[in-house]
């Protein structure tokens, strides 16, 4: 059974970081492309960044761009979000989602077949 549980949400102050982490059970995360999708209340869920099964090579949404770093550790079976420099507009539930048909990144959620529960990210003073 594939299964992707996202952790590392929480509070933090404009400026600050949290690394979120998603790990796979069921599956070899290896295998499979991976995004990173983000949904603020009353908005349309967003692509933020991703990252090829095929060749490692990644994709980041314009607005989190120098700011946030996908990684993926295969011994853990775990992808990584790092975020950095974190703005009161990151606020949103983060979701990863899985696909082993991609090979290549895409922040399009319509392709992806697996999908973590979420985690709240809040930046607030």
């Amino acid at each position: 059974q594939v299964q992707l549980v996202e952790s590392g949400g929480g509070l933090v102050q404009p400026g600050g970081s949290l690394r979120l982490s998603c790990a796979a059970s069921g599956f070899t995360l290896d295998d499979f492309t991976i995004g990173w999708f983000r949904q603020a209340p009353g908005k349309e869920r967003e692509g933020v960044s991703s990252i090829s099964s095929s060749d490692g090579s990644t994709y980041y949404a314009d607005s989190v761009k120098g700011r946030f770093t996908i990684s993926r550790d295969n011994a853990k079976n775990t992808v990584y979000l790092l975020m950095n420099s974190l703005k009161p507009e990151d606020t949103a539930v983060y979701y990863c989602a899985a696909d082993p048909r991609l090979a290549f990144w895409s922040d399009s959620a319509d392709e992806y077949d697996y999908w973590g529960q979420g985690t709240q990210v809040t930046v607030s003073s």
